[in-house]
């Protein structure tokens, strides 16, 4: 019997090559940027800095090098999923960075206002015991059976690949993930005593070409939005 696995969710990685002093130096800046806090504020949850005013790190002057080499794979991501990259422009949205102590974790998310995301890893040990990436299926296409998937001493075996809900990643310096937005995501808890969990992250959003018409599904490019005036109060 032949099986075929359709469908997929296409998700990228690749190890970048960095400069260990430029990665020592990054660290300081971001250290720098989180400043007295710890959280977010929750202890539990790690810092993330789109929700403290530190959102636009690609335009820092440490990590222009390194939002360059993101945007360069990004494009190769489209590329090879499909794309003619000569009919969008990609927009780079927001960036920012992910510090996670001892103990702290980030809940199960998406990003619903941008359209392909991107994680590069500052640190990690190769192990995930520092925080894993939990990247979750949308649904058990193949548990035949709705609910089936959740157990509870059901006919499904727990560790066959074709049911899995989950796909995890061990960060590790340099690594690479590229990813649809939509995809729910989360990361476990950092269960290192003596590990900082150094992440940075990106949004990107996709449009049609600046001064080209359009095609039905991809918005056009902001240059050819309109701003509406606030009505007077």
């Amino acid at each position: 019997m032949d099986l075929h696995a359709l469908f997929p969710t296409v998700v990228a990685t690749e190890q970048l090559r960095f400069d260990p002093l430029e990665v020592a130096a990054q660290l300081q800046t971001l250290m720098a940027l989180r400043g007295d806090q710890s959280s977010n504020p929750d202890p539990g949850c790690a810092w993330t800095g789109d929700l403290n005013g530190v959102w636009q790190l690609h335009e820092h002057r440490d990590f222009r090098a390194l939002a360059d080499q993101v945007v360069a794979r990004v494009w190769d991501y489209l590329a090879c999923t499909g794309f003619d990259c000569a009919q969008v422009d990609l927009h780079l949205q927001r960036c920012w960075p992910v510090l996670s102590e001892w103990g702290q974790v980030i809940g199960r998310h998406h990003h619903p206002n941008a359209h392909l995301s991107a994680v590069v890893y500052l640190s990690g040990g190769g192990t995930g015991a520092d925080g894993a990436l939990c990247l979750h299926a949308p649904s058990h296409l193949n548990e035949l059976v709705p609910g089936l998937a959740v157990g509870h001493g059901g006919p499904l075996r727990d560790d066959h690949p074709g049911i899995q809900p989950q796909w995890f990643l061990a960060p590790e310096p340099g690594l690479l993930v590229v990813f649809p937005s939509r995809l729910d995501h989360s990361v476990l808890e950092n269960a290192d005593p003596d590990g900082l969990r150094v992440s940075v992250s990106f949004d990107f959003v996709l449009t049609a070409r600046a001064a080209k018409r359009p095609p039905e599904y991809l918005s056009p490019h902001p240059n050819q939005w309109q701003s509406c005036s606030r009505p007077a109060p």
